[in-house]
């Protein structure tokens, strides 16, 4: 055997775990990171990725009755951020909870802020 061949498949085998290693680390930095301090969260990003496949152009598949857009919203008692994450939080029959887990605070209120926005 030939000196440079010495421990080909064992380098072969270090250079497979150290690469998986590489690629587990950033993998799971990128799923698992949070926003940082002072990050400005995109309300309609979060909105399109947690809301739209029930409240699509502001609608709402579930109860038509309960839109996001202004005069239904406020007319069924949500006027503020605040009273838009409650129901988040807190929804009632048809709708998908959205705890701080699911959802964080900052998020919440990006989206929130959103559709305040957006549906007027």
């Amino acid at each position: 055997m030939r000196p440079y061949q010495k421990g080909g498949k064992q380098m072969k085998k270090a250079r497979i775990a150290a690469f998986s290693l590489f690629a587990l680390a950033a993998f799971s930095t990128a799923c698992f990171a949070d926003t940082k301090k002072g990050e400005k969260i995109d309300g309609k990003k979060e909105f399109e990725e947690h809301c739209t496949a029930c409240h699509a152009n502001g609608g709402n598949i579930i109860n038509p009755a309960k839109p996001l857009h202004k005069k239904e919203r406020e007319a069924n008692g949500v006027k503020t951020a605040r009273d838009i994450i409650a129901k988040m939080r807190n929804p009632g029959p048809g709708m998908n909870k959205f705890d701080k887990k699911t959802i964080s605070d900052k998020e919440a209120k990006a989206i929130a802020n959103y559709i305040l926005k957006t549906f007027k």
